[in-house]
């Protein structure tokens, strides 16, 4: 019988191959002693196709790519793709930080088409830890061959991303709803509905609106555009707050007691969810323009929470249950098609079941994640990308931080650092200060009592 020969032990796999995971990719690239692997489960890479609208821009700019601020002479830049693809002077004279998304879709997957460590067809069924060779072993399904695989690696970088989120009352008619991140692949069928209502504040939302705004003449549908938000917020994008997504403001942030750290998650939804300023300016154009020709047969509402969304066969139409927050009101609301934009969420791969006991935990149950993006209990060997927004904060989906999360893995993965990582960026301080010119307040000394306060009571009786 012939033996059968072990996989080899990798250096490390990373699974799931979204921008990050695909920045860690270019950056491990060149590095002779490191031995990685990349499995993605789907068949290629194709980035939020469903809102890869023409002219939708990404909200940083080109240097965020995979690799420029960790190693601005990569040949997998953005600048190099331009190069190689004769558009440098074109994007040059276009005198725009801002790639389109079209573009940067194209671009991570001309990166790909140089790279080698990538395994596209790989789904993950579940991972075992293999105490002899001390390495954890990936029980992979090969999807275009439907054969089953392993690969061993010392350690693992989990990058399986964020999934399309929707209110736990809409959950019940997933299948009918349209989310954001399928709307290109629906947005012929909600053309030739009567009604059209989108649920949402952020980016997404507003590319939509302005989507079907364009042609609602041609279709003469009727766009309602509904947001809890008591305003259509605009991005903040003041370069003093941009120095939040900073080495020193995740510093900050993690040591902060985690229920400071939730708090702070739900009051900086301005910071990362808001809307570009120049595509809401754009959006009241545009409503102008179609409010020369007659009537807008659209509506936008703010503080409208949706409280319950009931789909009823018969009429083929979505009933929904809003309330108005400020004017503490419920009233309700009848359409046939629905879009929610209501964002993505984290959702912990069940593949990691076996190996739940090398996973530290916070007490809600989520990845304690470790300054340096471990979550294992030696803080070595299990790595996480985007799924440490509760205890790094709003860098951690930010593509322009993804060179240095990167640059900090690649360190903790190999124990060198490659990649010359920043420690001070910002011009300003977040925490006490602990310099000359600002000193820590001295505690008020304890004030003794008087003898008049520690004499004893007396009570006298009357005669």
């Amino acid at each position: 019988m012939r033996a059968i020969m072990p996989t080899p032990i990798h250096d490390f796999i990373a699974i799931g191959l979204g921008p990050f995971n695909l920045g860690l990719a270019c950056l491990t690239d060149p590095l002779e002693d490191v031995n990685g692997l990349f499995l993605e489960r789907k068949a290629g890479f194709d980035w939020h196709p469903g809102m890869l609208l023409e002219d939708a821009t990404l909200q940083t700019p080109f240097l965020a790519d995979l690799v420029t601020l960790a190693d601005p002479t990569s040949r997998f830049s953005f600048l190099n793709y331009l190069k190689r693809q004769d558009k440098l002077y074109a994007f040059y004279i276009r005198e725009n930080f801002f790639p389109l998304r079209r573009e940067y879709n194209h671009y991570c997957q001309w990166a790909i088409d140089q790279l080698t460590s990538i395994r596209f067809h790989h789904e993950v069924q579940r991972i075992d830890f293999d105490a002899d060779d001390d390495c954890y072993v990936v029980h992979c399904v090969d999807t275009a061959r439907d054969t089953a695989t392993s690969h061993r690696a010392r350690k693992l970088v989990l990058g399986t991303g964020t999934q399309p989120d929707l209110p736990a009352c809409c959950r019940p008619h997933a299948e009918r709803i349209t989310h954001s991140a399928d709307y290109l692949a629906h947005k012929a069928w909600l053309q030739q509905q009567p009604a059209i209502t989108l649920v949402g504040s952020g980016q997404s939302a507003a590319e939509i609106y302005k989507d079907l705004l364009q042609d609602i003449d041609r279709y003469g549908y009727t766009l309602n555009w509904i947001t809890r938000s008591p305003r259509f917020f605009p991005l903040e994008y003041g370069k003093l707050t941009l120095e939040m997504t900073s080495p020193e403001y995740i510093d900050y942030f993690h040591a902060l007691p985690q229920a400071t750290r939730d708090a702070l998650m739900s009051q900086q939804a301005n910071l990362y969810k808001g809307i570009d300023l120049a595509l809401v300016n754009e959006i009241y154009d545009l409503l102008y323009a179609k409010r020369l020709g007659g009537p807008v047969d659209t509506h936008l509402l703010t503080n409208a929470e949706l409280q319950d969304c009931h789909y009823d066969a018969a009429r083929a139409t979505f009933e929904l249950g809003l309330y108005q927050t400020e004017q503490r009101r419920p009233y309700r609301h009848t359409t046939p098609a629905l879009v929610m934009a209501t964002g993505y969420r984290y959702r912990e791969p069940g593949f990691l079941s076996p190996i739940h006991a090398h996973i530290r935990r916070d007490a809600a149950g989520r990845f304690a994640v470790d300054r340096f993006y471990s979550i294992d209990h030696d803080r070595s060997r299990l790595f996480v990308q985007n799924a440490e927004r509760h205890t790094h904060g709003l860098a951690a989906p930010d593509l322009g931080m993804a060179c240095y999360r990167n640059a900090c893995i690649i360190r903790e993965l190999t124990g060198i650092e490659h990649y010359p990582i920043e420690r001070r960026i910002a011009f300003q301080t977040f925490g006490t200060p602990d310099d000359a010119v600002f000193r820590p307040a001295p505690r008020p000394a304890r004030r003794q009592p008087t003898a008049d306060e520690t004499a004893p009571l007396t009570c006298e009786v009357p005669k």
